[in-house]
């Protein structure tokens, strides 16, 4: 994933390309964390003062609408995460700390052929979010 898809999404769904959404993109792009809309506004505030959250909010909803943006629930904090990596893979939350990492797993394709197969269901996508107490907060 890069950018420059995120960017192509966001004229498709119609949406003026402007340089605090090129930055928002950029930012998904760039990081392995998983912010929230909070996070990103704050982190991108200093370059752009003028910037809403609003803008923020709705540039994410865009991407997730379209599927090029995760939408993942919170991690402890009553916040939404946001995934720029839509491939399959298992998101690790931990409830203390707030961090959600990306886990690879050889096994999230053959869950999704087993849920079609014993449900009819021919899946669009899916997310897999576990819970818990990452190992720094842990100790």
């Amino acid at each position: 994933m890069n950018s420059s898809y995120l960017i192509t999404t966001l004229k498709e769904a119609g949406m003026r390309i402007t340089p605090q959404r090129l930055a928002i993109c950029s930012m998904l792009e760039n990081t392995d964390q998983h912010p929230t809309a909070q996070q990103i506004y704050e982190l991108l505030r200093p370059q752009f003062p003028t910037m809403s959250l609003a803008t923020v909010y709705n540039t994410l909803d865009t991407l997730v609408q379209v599927g090029a943006v995760n939408e993942l629930g919170s991690a402890g904090d009553n916040s939404v995460h946001y995934d720029a990596d839509v491939g399959p893979h298992i998101n690790l939350a931990c409830i203390s700390c707030h961090r959600v990492i990306d886990l690879p797993s050889q096994f999230v394709g053959d869950l999704d052929h087993e849920v079609e197969e014993h449900s009819g269901y021919k899946l669009l996508g899916a997310r897999i979010l576990y819970y818990g107490i990452c190992p720094d907060c842990n100790h």
